[in-house]
């Protein structure tokens, strides 16, 4: 594949996760790269940057489409493979999920097992859901409090941190000299308009190319912001081993642990494109939820209380739009990762080398992603579906 790459130009337009990952794929493989980010390299403003980064195909199949969990199982290895070839370290671990209920929510917690077992019968390539007692419970996960008699393990589940991917992305852009232009807001279709400057136009704004996305003619795809919020804590007292989800009556909760005693803890969506701070009743739902998890939590310290709203499609699922037009660069438009962005981001990176290598992508045909061909603007071809 890096043949295909070599000499080629390629400007790519918004430096998120998806942005680096395929700014630093296409230098590694020959290519000339510039990439445009309207922020900072700190990625301050990025969805990316506020989030648990839990890789949980399994947990996830419960809440979402067969082809993002068919993403995530294929993104899994690729993480290990792409982590491993950085510079610099980033935290990457595969111990399990853990999924614990409080008594009143067992009725729920058996609605959600069944789904995961049935989930995981249809699909040979996630692991079957392990029941636990009270005692296999505090082997798994000694610090858990003992008002839990019993939980969930989901084998080979994984997580990463995601800052420190992010930081370590930005390192490889400088190793493999990226062209990288910081504050710097430009349109994709200028920089395809400058003759013979780019081979290909890379859109990956996220919500940026909300305007872009939403007036394209084929398309109406409507673009929008699904709201998040994250609490970020440190918590010298809680030894969890492994991120753990909570069943809860409105949204399941999670608690991702990092390094250095910090605790991703999250759960809300909300259909609002407002980054505005956190609202109480997030605060205090998230907070208390922790505590009956562990009483270390109580005295916790909080270092972040984050907002960020996540590009979402209409269906939520992501989507590659193609455009070719001879008398200028093809513009290639990835979007709507919503919540799953750390889960597949892999599996959309392949697929988009493989279309910009060779055309076409069977790996978008095995998984299920959705790639749209738009011949001169007009004539829209769909090249797979999505099952």
């Amino acid at each position: 594949m890096s043949s295909s790459f070599a000499n080629r130009k390629y400007a790519i337009v918004g430096a998120g996760l998806i942005g680096r990952l395929l700014a630093v794929a296409l230098a590694k493989r020959g290519a000339k790269v510039s990439l445009y980010e309207k922020g900072g390299p700190e990625a301050l403003d990025s969805a990316a940057r506020v989030a648990a980064a839990m890789l949980a195909p399994l947990a996830e199949s419960a809440i979402t489409e067969d082809n993002v969990v068919r993403m995530g199982i294929h993104s899994l290895p690729r993480w290990k493979q792409i982590i491993n070839e950085l510079a610099k370290p980033v935290f990457f671990q595969q111990e399990g999920t853990l999924i614990l209920w409080h008594h009143q929510d067992a009725s729920e917690a058996a609605r959600f097992t069944k789904h995961l077992e049935k989930n995981s019968g249809n699909n040979t390539a996630l692991s079957a859901p392990q029941k636990l007692d009270r005692d296999a419970l505090q082997a798994i996960e000694p610090s858990i409090q003992a008002q839990f008699t019993q939980g969930l393990y989901l084998p080979n589940e994984g997580q990463l941190d995601n800052r420190q991917l992010l930081e370590a992305l930005l390192v490889e852009l400088t190793l493999m000299k990226v062209s990288c232009h910081w504050h710097e807001s430009i349109n994709p279709e200028l920089l395809r308009a400058k003759h013979n400057a780019f081979d290909w136009v890379i859109d990956c704004r996220g919500l940026g190319a909300k305007d872009s996305w939403n007036t394209q003619e084929a398309s109406k795809e409507n673009l929008r912001g699904v709201r998040g919020e994250v609490i970020r804590l440190h918590a010298p007292e809680v030894k969890l081993q492994r991120p753990t989800r909570l069943i809860h009556p409105r949204y399941p909760i999670y608690i991702a642990p990092k390094e250095d005693d910090v605790y991703v803890v999250g759960a809300t969506e909300i259909e609002s494109e407002d980054r505005s701070p956190m609202s109480v009743r997030s605060a205090m739902e998230l907070l208390s939820a922790v505590y009956t998890v562990h009483s270390g939590f109580a005295e916790a310290r909080i270092l972040e209380m984050a907002t960020q709203c996540r590009p979402t499609l209409k269906d939520n699922l992501p989507q590659i739009h193609i455009h070719q037009q001879s008398s200028t660069a093809g513009l290639m438009m990835i979007n709507g990762l919503y919540r799953h962005g750390y889960l597949i981001s892999p599996a959309i990176l392949d697929c988009a080398l493989e279309i910009l290598s060779v055309g076409n992508s069977q790996t978008a045909v095995e998984l299920g992603l959705q790639i749209k061909i738009h011949q001169h603007h007009l004539i829209e071809t769909e090249v797979t579906t999505c099952v």
